[in-house]
């Protein structure tokens, strides 16, 4: 009787629709908003641009010119949205950079 009853509760238990888990958004890398970007004049040192930038997230390692700052942004569990900016350098001097950057600085 008891493994009877055991059974049935496991399949009533079955039939309940679970509410479902708690996801938090998961930020990664650096955000870089525009007013940063705007600071850096070719010329500067590269330590004059990680003053501005911070670190970077990625060196090349095949070539020490090109530094990479990546931001990912995924609010619970939906799409990943991905931020990148390369900076270019001529040894230790700021020459340009190109930027794939989100349409709105997300809320740190």
């Amino acid at each position: 009787m008891q493994k009877l009853m055991a059974l049935a509760f496991l399949l009533a238990l079955a039939g309940c629709s679970f509410p479902g888990v708690y996801k938090i958004n998961v930020q990664q890398g650096n955000i870089l908003p525009k007013e940063d970007l705007a600071q850096l004049t070719p010329g500067m040192t590269r330590s004059q641009v990680h003053a501005i930038l911070g670190s970077p997230a990625m060196l090349n390692p095949v070539d020490p010119d090109e530094e990479y700052y990546v931001y990912t942004l995924q609010r619970q569990g939906g799409d990943i949205h991905k931020q990148r900016v390369v900076l270019f350098f001529d040894g230790e001097q700021y020459l340009r950079h190109e930027a794939d950057l989100l349409p709105e600085t997300p809320a740190y």
